[in-house]
Formats: C-alpha cells, sequence, structure tokens
C-alpha cells in the first residue's frame, strides 16, 4: 500500500482513502492501513510522532548508506518528513528524506528478525528504508502553530543600539542616517565625528576579512562624491577576527569592537571586579 507524503489535508483518517492520487494519503500517511495499526498512524490532523524502536536502515540514492541494527528515535513530522535520529549528536539525524515522497508500509518477512518495514522513496527515486524489529516508545503530539524563532543580538540590533549611542565611537559624534543608501547597497550608519567629518560604520556581529571588503567598496564609491568626501570607515563588530583587523589596517578602516549588553545597560564596566 503506498501513500503520497506531501503535506496535510483536511481529510481525516477515516475518509482518506488509498487511490492513485495520493489525495487521501497526505493525510493518512500518518494514519491506519487497514486494519493493521502502523508505525506512522497518526489519526489526526497535526501530529508530529516519536517512536524510540530498534531498528535497522539502509538508504540508496546518490550513495548507499547502512545503519545496523541499534535502538534509535524515529520522527515522523505532519509535513511528511521523516528522520532517524542517535543519541550522540544534537540536531542533525542520521538518515532523513524530505517530503514529497511516496511511502510504502509492509509486514515483514517471517524469518527476519523485522516486524514491519518503512520504504520511503522521493521523486528522484532515492529509498529509505526503515526495518523495524521493537518499538519501545510511541507517542504522538500536537505541536500547533510555531512562532518562530526571535533572535537577540543580530546585526539589525546592534545598528539601532549603535545609532542611539553615538558616542560609542567618540565623543561629539552625532547620527546622520541609518541605512545611507548607495549605488552599490546601503551604508548601515552614517555619522559624523566632532570634527564634523563623514564617518561610514559597518556593523556585523562576526567581523571577518568579507565585511572589511564591503566598507572599502562603499567607501570608494562615498569618497567619489564630493557632498561627503573625504569619508572614512569604521567597522564595528562583537567580534572581529584577526584577519580582518590587519586588512583594516590597511584600508586605513579603523575597528572597533562592541559590547551588546552594554549597549543595552545590562552591563555597567564600572561594575566589573576584572
Amino acid at each position: 500500500m503506498v501513500w503520497v507524503i506531501q503535506r496535510p489535508s483536511a481529510l481525516s483518517t477515516a475518509e482518506a482513502c488509498d487511490d492513485d492520487s495520493g489525495r487521501g494519503g497526505r493525510r493518512c500517511l500518518l494514519g491506519r492501513l487497514g486494519t493493521r495499526r502502523s508505525l506512522l498512524s497518526f489519526g489526526t490532523v497535526g501530529l508530529v510522532r516519536l517512536i524510540v524502536a530498534r531498528c535497522q536502515v539502509d538508504y540508496a540514492g546518490r550513495l548507499t548508506a547502512h545503519l545496523p541494527l541499534a535502538t534509535r528515535l524515529i520522527l515522523a513530522k505532519a509535513d511528511g518528513s521523516v528522520s532517524i535520529h542517535a543519541d550522540d549528536r544534537a540536531y542533525k539525524p542520521l538518515n532523513w528524506m524530505n517530503p514529497p515522497c511516496a511511502l510504502t508500509v509492509s509486514t515483514a518477512a517471517e524469518d527476519s528478525g523485522f516486524t514491519e518495514v518503512w520504504e520511503i522513496r522521493n521523486r528522484d527515486g532515492d529509498t529509505l528504508l526503515i526495518s523495524i524489529a521493537e518499538v519501545l516508545h510511541d507517542s504522538s503530539h500536537e505541536l500547533g502553530v510555531d512562532p518562530g524563532l526571535v533572535k537577540d543580538g543580530v546585526e539589525a540590533h546592534l545598528q539601532v543600539l549603535l545609532a542611539e549611542h553615538p558616542e560609542t565611537f567618540g565623543a561629539g559624534w552625532t547620527l546622520v542616517q541609518r541605512e545611507y543608501f548607495t549605488a552599490i547597497g546601503p551604508v548601515d550608519l552614517l555619522f559624523r565625528d566632532e570634527s564634523g567629518g563623514y564617518v561610514a560604520v559597518e556593523v556585523k556581529r562576526r567581523g571577518e576579512i568579507d565585511g572589511v571588503e564591503q566598507l572599502t567598496r562603499y567607501l570608494t564609491l562615498m569618497n567619489a562624491d564630493p557632498l561627503l568626501s573625504p569619508v572614512r570607515g569604521v567597522f564595528a563588530a562583537q567580534l572581529i577576527k584577526p584577519q580582518a583587523k590587519t586588512l583594516a589596517s590597511t584600508r586605513d578602516i579603523t575597528c572597533v569592537t562592541v559590547d551588546y549588553d552594554v549597549l543595552r545597560g545590562l552591563d555597567d564596566p564600572a561594575d566589573r571586579l576584572f
């Protein structure tokens, strides 16, 4: 029996069908296969299934890979993806298959030592074969809509804080504009220093050679403008690689390491013992 894994549909498990269109399979992938309970039997919409099982995994595609029989976590998500995990790494699975793909669940041969076999095949013809010997844990969970990852301390946050605190670069500095537009892209910050000269500031979380090169291109273009010239550059980051500092020094670009917590007012260097 073949189910097509694409994305969840509005069909319930009872309504899903196993016709060639695969429309029912989008929902019934994690439903029941006939009257026999399958490891993919979610039974309801939008569930993620966690299965801890002794299994053997074989992959065939652009290369071949074999995982001998061992206890592993099988993660079957509502989007149709299937991944196999071990306990010796963080987030990266041992093997996986992304949708859209077709899944065939069958009963293993009696003398094979396995109870059930999943064959997952994608549209390129790659196959992932999961042979199940014993199920130790089996649970389904509805995760709901994820609000997404909210990152703190990204370049945009640093840029806002530095725009609000021009004194980070020196007394008497004033902000001219954030995202100052040039013909090759916007400069993060444009300031005037204590003497009234223009200073272009490129902001990065990690300062590397590419950032110095980027600022160099901006400076070349801005110094060609008689209304701005002379413009000097400052490369600001939470961490600046030694190679980037060396390159910046050859371009007359000043490097400034900024402390995100200090900019947010969460850390006062005067309160530190050392």
